[in-house]
């Protein structure tokens, strides 16, 4: 446990539909890392691309990522989380891993992007997950998820909220506004973490990757190429609430499918 939370956000271009390759690139980003890190964030579906074709994946890439993920957690003593394409016995899942040295947590996308056809190819999923990590509760979405406050909404007590996303340049605007909005609300950190560069289908990612704190103050914001650092402080979570107690007001109310 501890009161500091150490982040490294990657923030790359993607190659189209090739595991491999985007494993290879990123081991060398993370091998380059700052010393002291704790957790790595990866860009929705990053050893894709949002590609709305996962019968061109080989079946057997979902399981290579994930021991990819565990051997650098091992070897780095981090945790590492993202999203990917996941066939699990011919059903695909837009699956984030959130992997520590010695444990793996999942969660499928609940909102598939119907804009984009995801809806109809990838199944998904019905659970919201927060893990403990570190001494911080953090509650891992992503991208669509962050257009719908019900299902981010703090009723767990968590810590840290964070969205990893392929979110393109025409909507940015709005990726930028409800990161923020959804920090505030929440009365938690909110980071966003997306690509960048262009893909095989002429869509732009102009990064954006951002981390806001529990009062929607900017603590990070990036368009560049690169890692950036943040470091997330359990204080200001006990602080502010303690201070101002907005949590304690809100609604109660179910989700139902």
């Amino acid at each position: 446990m501890s009161n500091n939370l150490n982040i490294a956000i990657v923030q790359t271009e993607l190659v189209w539909e090739q595991p491999e390759k985007n494993r290879n690139h990123i081991s060398k980003l993370i091998e380059a890392l700052e010393p002291n890190v704790d957790l790595v964030l990866l860009p929705e579906m990053f050893t894709t691309g949002f590609t709305m074709h996962p019968e061109n994946i080989d079946a057997t890439e979902g399981t290579k990522t994930l021991d990819w993920m565990r051997n650098l957690a091992i070897e780095k003593q981090i945790a590492i989380s993202g999203s990917i394409v996941f066939n699990e016995n011919g059903i695909y899942y837009n699956r984030l891993f959130f992997v520590e040295p010695d444990n793996v947590s999942v969660y499928d996308k609940r909102h598939t992007f119907t804009l984009a056809g995801e809806s109809e190819v990838y199944t998904a999923g019905t659970t919201k997950m927060v893990i403990d990590f570190k001494g911080f509760k953090i509650c891992p979405l992503i991208c669509y998820d962050l257009r719908f406050p019900v299902w981010s909404r703090n009723v767990e007590s968590y810590d840290v909220l964070i969205y990893v996303a392929n979110w393109p340049k025409p909507r940015i605007k709005a990726w930028d506004v409800l990161l923020k909005a959804r920090a505030i609300e929440n009365m938690a950190y909110c980071v966003g973490v997306n690509r960048i560069g262009i893909d095989q289908l002429g869509h732009e990612y102009p990064g954006h990757s951002a981390v806001y704190n529990a009062l929607g103050e900017e603590l990070l914001f990036t368009k560049n190429p690169e890692i950036g650092y943040v470091t997330l402080h359990k204080d200001h979570i006990h602080t502010t609430r303690e201070k101002l107690k907005f949590l304690a007001d809100q609604d109660t109310f179910s989700l139902e499918e």
